[in-house]
């Protein structure tokens, strides 16, 4: 079981991340962060293109970092996000 302390650090770091999103199309910004099962936490943010289809979103950011670092066992996600 993840305890509070854990969600919160989770939930701030997506919010965070808010602020590192590449979003010039739909002002649309997302953070996000994952927590391993072995207590690492990874973040990502969106990353938008003009033609939309080869945009990121900040989940799947999150995701491929932590699998590039050889986490592929997953305990939570906290997703932020804010429009302008």
């Amino acid at each position: 079981m993840i305890d509070n302390n854990a969600i919160s650090n989770l939930c701030q770091k997506a919010v965070e991340m808010r602020s590192k999103s590449y979003a010039p199309y739909s002002d649309f910004l997302v953070g996000s962060a994952v927590l391993t099962e072995d207590g690492e936490i990874f973040t990502g943010c969106n990353i938008e293109n003009s033609a939309f289809g080869p945009s990121i979103c900040a989940e799947r950011t999150a995701i491929a970092k932590a699998v590039s670092e050889g986490h592929k066992n997953f305990a939570a996600i906290a997703i932020a996000a804010v429009g302008r």
